[in-house]
């Protein structure tokens, strides 16, 4: 089915799109579901659009002006664990530090739960908010014209969503078997380091570009593979959690918020069922972008949507169902070093806080020191999975490079291995040591960590998918 050799267990292969469809395909019938069900779960969405005048991608592009479509947070509650899990994508460009703790703190309220249990994911549309409380406040105590996020709204997104998925707790559906699927997609994904036809070497393919060289180079490093995890009630459907790896805009910075490509595929996949919950989450894409394929006109916008889409469709035709036998979460800490490096060091950071900055700079100079403050009190990143015996569930942070997504599944072959991005986001770009080495144009700015983070990452991710019989 793939490159992985990940086992087949119990699977009862599904096919067709709708309800119907699938429950021709499946042998069985309803066995096993209902009350018995050691596991449930509750599905919630919640519109999160920022309003008009919100900055957009933390200060960086024009902010809101108008909105093309909504934003959603979009995530469920599982129950049945040591304690419920709750797991949230937000059509946010990123959520770090202390806003990224008031997430996890008020879903876990909701869900009456611990907060290391709530895993958050920034899908990372760039026409949409970077939140960051601590980061905004050292910009409003220096009295800078830069702005990243508007505290009030945050609270009150924030708030919102806890609301939604206390709510949907009311109505939680019993889980008896899970869903395995992937589909390759088509003329996504590519990797920003390219070589020119003079055999020199770039990171510069970036989410739009009309660079020729840019277009013709192969896709390089990418995981060609959208991942689709679905919860079962016996033969019914109830939710598919849905992975692919690209940076998600088509165009952007134009002031029109919007879920982009990836959140409209979301959107037409759900009205192809109503009854199965749609969440989609964007994988380790820190180096990858459709820059390959996506010369950012308007128009491009639904033809990369469609290619999703038939991602999506052929990772559910695809799918295998198990039974739920059991289901283990674990959370690893991990320490990265804040960057020394000349412009990273605290001095440095609050020199460029100063009025003569450009407003964006003095966003970077405050996320930067809103990072630091984390690792100087001591704070861990927590990185969890949850293992359902035959696949696993993983949450990596920020803007971590594609590698380390190969790298979880390959450490693993015998599972069916999800990874997802942009958890924790306040490191930035996590890259791996070659791009240090190569002058990654892209670690410039928008990375606050130091060399060195790439064993960190691999002995994290070793340990969160370690197996049972090593725990």
């Amino acid at each position: 089915m793939s490159r992985q050799c990940w086992r087949r267990r119990e699977f009862v292969r599904v096919g067709g799109l709708g309800a119907a469809g699938l429950a021709a395909g499946l042998a069985g019938g309803r066995a096993g579901a209902g009350g018995g069900s050691a596991f449930r779960l509750a599905t919630f969405s919640t519109e999160v659009t920022p309003p008009l005048g919100h900055p957009c991608m933390g200060g960086g592009i024009a902010p809101v002006q108008r909105v093309g479509d909504p934003l959603y947070a979009r995530g469920f509650v599982l129950q049945g664990t040591d304690a419920p899990v709750v797991l949230v994508a937000v059509d946010w460009c990123e959520i770090r530090n202390d806003a990224y703790e008031g997430w996890r703190g008020a879903l876990a309220a909701a869900a009456q739960t611990e907060p290391g249990h709530v895993l958050v994911s920034s899908v990372h549309q760039h026409d949409a908010p970077v939140a960051d409380l601590t980061a905004q406040r050292i910009l409003a105590e220096h009295k800078c014209a830069g702005s990243i996020c508007l505290l009030d709204f945050h609270e009150q997104a924030v708030t919102r969503v806890a609301e939604a998925a206390r709510e949907a707790l009311r109505h939680p559906r019993p889980i008896t078997h899970l869903g395995l699927g992937q589909a390759k997609v088509e003329r996504v994904a590519s990797n920003r380091r390219f070589f020119r036809p003079d055999g020199q070497l770039s990171y510069g393919r970036t989410s739009a570009t009309k660079d020729p060289d840019a277009h013709a180079a192969p896709e390089g490093t990418i995981d060609p593979w959208l991942k689709t995890l679905s919860f079962w009630d016996g033969d019914r459907p109830v939710a598919a959690l849905s992975c692919y790896a690209t940076h998600p805009m088509s165009y952007y910075g134009k002031g029109e918020v919007s879920s982009d490509f990836v959140g409209l595929a979301r959107q037409r996949r759900q009205a192809d069922d109503p009854a199965v919950f749609q969440i989609y989450a964007s994988g380790c894409s820190g180096n990858v972008t459709a820059g390959k394929y996506n010369d950012g006109s308007p128009e491009n916008r639904p033809v990369l949507r469609d290619a999703i889409y038939q991602g999506l469709v052929g990772a559910w035709q695809a799918t295998q169902r198990q039974r739920l036998n059991s289901i283990a979460f674990r959370k690893v800490p991990l320490r990265l070093l804040p960057r020394q490096s000349p412009g990273f060091t605290p001095e440095d950071l609050r020199r460029r806080l100063g009025q003569e900055s450009p407003p964006f700079q003095q966003c970077l100079a405050a996320l930067g020191l809103s990072w630091r403050q984390r690792v100087e009190a001591g704070q861990v990143i927590d990185v969890p999975a949850l293992d359902f015996g035959g696949a696993h569930l993983l949450l990596l942070p920020a803007e971590s490079y594609v590698e380390f997504q190969l790298f979880a599944q390959e450490s693993r072959p015998d599972s069916f291995v999800v990874v997802l991005g942009y958890g924790e986001c306040a490191p930035g770009y996590i890259p791996i040591e070659r791009a240090w080495g190569e002058q990654d144009e892209n670690l410039r700015d928008w990375c606050w960590v130091a060399p060195g983070a790439e064993p960190r990452m691999r002995g994290v991710i070793r340990a969160a998918l370690m197996s049972k019989a090593r725990l």
